[in-house]
């Protein structure tokens, strides 16, 4: 590229023009995503990606409600149960965004699930050619999912779009909280994927390969898993722990996430 010639892409030299495999954080990173037109997989460890995981692994469906939208009207539409606060299970309903309470979900089930980080950057991203949710849980199988998409497109990219948190309270730095088990869950999906990953997605996969043989102390001792592990939510954090415990691939059709074969 010439001196002070100007990418074509959205965001012009954040863009990783030139690579196959990008990694992108936040509701930015997912309309950017949607933007160029790339596979998009939505990682979101703590907890969202894991619980969708779980979910569809035992024949759920489940509706990504995005921050700001009404999920007992949505789960009326629908016809869905609505995901309530963990606190709230089982008193006021059987779900919520802890990957336990799907266990033992029956195949069929409907959940609607409110969630200000994973469910709203699925949301954002509803027009993309392939979207998929992954976690630690799942990442071989997402990544094979997603490496076949792209041998059969190849004018296709992906982006790999770790969600990170939102801070509580105004931050000097911004919204966007960086969240560890985000990136780490990225970077497993990201390792498995042969194509041309940019000098972004490289440092991520590296990170998961360096940490990859003690996942559960890491996710236990993180931001993250403290704050979960203090509002007695332990199980969570080990569960979401767990590499590639399913194979079950997550997929985006009509506004919900179903376990499917990926459509030519």
């Amino acid at each position: 590229m010439a001196q002070g010639e100007v990418m074509s892409e959205p965001e012009g030299v954040w863009g990783q023009a030139g690579y196959r495999c990008r990694l992108e954080w936040g509701r930015r990173g997912a309309r950017a995503a949607a933007e160029r037109g790339d596979v998009l997989v939505v990682v979101d460890v703590l907890s969202f990606s894991s619980t969708v995981a779980t979910a569809v692994h035992g024949g759920g469906v489940v509706y990504p409600c995005a921050e700001g939208e009404d999920p007992d009207a949505l789960a009326a539409r629908v016809g869905a149960e609505r995901a309530v606060a963990r606190r709230d299970v089982p008193g006021r309903g059987r779900f919520s965004l802890s990957p336990l309470t799907y266990l033992e979900i029956e195949s069929g089930t409907r959940v609607v699930l409110p969630s200000p980080n994973g469910a709203t950057c699925c949301r954002h991203a509803a027009t993309v050619p392939h979207l998929f949710v992954g976690a630690l849980l799942n990442a071989r199988a997402v990544a094979g999912a997603v490496a076949r998409v792209l041998l059969d497109a190849a004018d296709l990219s992906v982006t790999v779009l770790a969600c990170g948190e939102r801070w509580q309270a105004a931050s000097e730095d911004g919204g966007l909280r960086f969240a560890i088990e985000d990136y780490l869950g990225a970077g497993a999906i990201l390792a498995g994927l042969p194509f041309p990953r940019s000098p972004e997605a490289r440092v991520c996969a590296g990170a998961f390969r360096e940490a990859c043989g003690d996942l559960e102390a890491v996710l236990w001792e993180c931001g993250s898993g403290r704050e979960l592990r203090a509002k007695g939510c332990d199980g969570d954090v080990r569960h979401a722990a767990r590499l590639d415990l399913y194979d079950s691939i997550p997929v985006m059709r009509a506004g919900r996430l179903e376990c499917g074969a990926i459509r030519a």
